[in-house]
């Protein structure tokens, strides 16, 4: 897919959450708490991506990919001349990325973006088809030159599925444009349990806006749908 207007992939985050907003309880459990509506949901959004999007934090908890597997959704990429599966899409500093976990067994095209120091991590070892590396001057990763590599790559579309510091760097710098959440009927609690954005945090006047576009109700859960505001 070509480079879009934005110089960068459209990008949507696709995150369940609890009813007081955490995307996790306060153990980060790798169990994704969603009915099958949500689950299926998820895969919809996965299947229309060129590439899935995640944290190294969220990968060490669940171990695996999100992969495309419903036969109609395999269809569908196919006549899009797309390949079965999203590159699957690690953000990580440090690169520390326990080499056993089951996603370096499955069937997918795996990236990682890191910096010069997460890199050496993975030095002679197999398990990426790509390492990007894009560094601040702080060290830590550069998102928006990241994004902006990912387009000349060729991917288009982006779906992110967390973590929440992934989610908040990604915000910060202008590179979320949708945002799927599922509101499942449950509460975590705890102060220490994940939410969809997280880090720093926003000052009111900074703050991100976003207009709703689709409220949809499937049994006890609530799709909601937003558009970023520029």
């Amino acid at each position: 897919m070509r480079e879009n207007h934005l110089g960068r992939p459209v990008t949507t985050v696709v995150l369940a959450m609890s009813a007081d907003g955490k995307i996790s309880d306060v153990t980060r459990s790798p169990t994704l708490f969603g009915s099958s509506a949500d689950k299926a949901h998820l895969e919809t959004q996965v299947a229309l991506a060129d590439g899935v999007l995640g944290g190294a934090t969220s990968l060490r908890v669940g171990g695996t990919a999100m992969r495309v597997s419903t036969p109609e959704l395999l269809e569908q990429r196919k006549n899009q001349g797309k390949p079965p599966q999203p590159v699957q899409i690690i953000c990580s500093r440090s690169g520390k990325i326990p080499a056993m976990l089951p996603f370096f067994r499955q069937n997918v095209p795996r990236w990682l973006i890191t910096t010069n120091a997460g890199a050496k991590e993975w030095e002679g070892q197999p398990g990426w088809e790509r390492i990007l590396v894009l560094e601040t001057g702080q060290g830590d990763v550069d998102l928006l030159a990241a994004m902006h590599q990912l387009a000349k790559l060729g991917l288009g579309r982006l779906a992110v599925l967390g973590g929440g510091e992934l989610v908040a760097g990604l915000l910060a710098v202008g590179c979320i444009d949708e945002i799927w959440l599922t509101v499942c009927p449950l509460v975590f609690g705890g102060t220490e349990a994940p939410t969809p954005v997280d880090g720093d945090g926003f000052a009111l006047h900074q703050a991100p806006r976003l207009q709703l576009q689709e409220v949809k109700r499937v049994e006890q859960e609530v799709f909601l749908h937003y558009r970023v505001q520029r």
